[in-house]
């Protein structure tokens, strides 16, 4: 039992050391001796944990969406007003926090491993139905409150999902030094126009 406290214990440590290294040295450069190094721990007490590098990919591929499901960045509930609530939550959407809730290196990263991993894409599926049902189960209930306009709020779910994510790609290679923020008001403008008036 103290055994499994104390993997318990170290793995979380473990994971968020190959988190920093992956931003700082890339996936080709985040050997197990740095991320070892980095936490002050023997490379092979993370074998020991982890058994091998691609069961320490799949754990943090878990802990990095645990961060995108995270309450405390969707939770609007404390907001009576229906309205304020809806323009809340397509806010923090489109937020340059939400954006960086990873950092976007090790976020590509990790779908590109993807286009050859099954495991890792099992994960992005994952990760991606939920935050689409999420927003789905949301635009019904705004709908039925009158607050937006949507005849298929999966749809409208998945045009949402697929906006934001490509804001990080106009950020990367469109964007001309202007701030993140500067285009993703536009794209959240031309979305909440879009819910309001039945486009979808």
């Amino acid at each position: 039992m103290r055994k499994n406290q104390s993997a318990s214990l170290r793995k979380p440590d473990i994971l968020e050391s190959y988190y920093q290294v992956l931003i700082q040295e890339g996936l080709e450069g985040a050997s197990i001796g740095k991320i070892a190094e980095r936490i002050g721990i023997h490379p092979s007490l993370i074998i020991h944990y982890f058994k091998n590098k691609e069961n320490l990919k799949l754990e943090l591929v878990d802990l990095l969406i645990e961060k995108y499901e995270s309450p405390a960045m969707i939770d609007f509930d404390h907001i009576e007003d229906d309205e304020e609530r809806f323009h809340a939550l397509i806010s923090m959407l489109f937020s340059f926090k939400w954006s960086r809730t990873v950092d976007p290196s090790v976020h590509f990263g990790f779908y590109y491993l993807s286009l050859r991993n099954e495991k890792i894409l099992e994960r992005f599926r994952v990760m991606f139905k939920w935050l689409r049902d999420y927003l789905a189960e949301q635009l019904t209930d705004f709908n039925d409150k009158g607050v937006i306009q949507v005849k298929d709020a999966t749809k409208a779910a998945d045009y949402v999902v697929t906006l934001m994510e490509g804001l990080e790609i106009h950020n990367q290679f469109l964007a001309s030094g202007k701030a993140f923020e500067h285009f993703a008001q536009t794209a959240q403008k031309t979305l909440v126009r879009a819910l309001k008036n039945g486009e979808f």
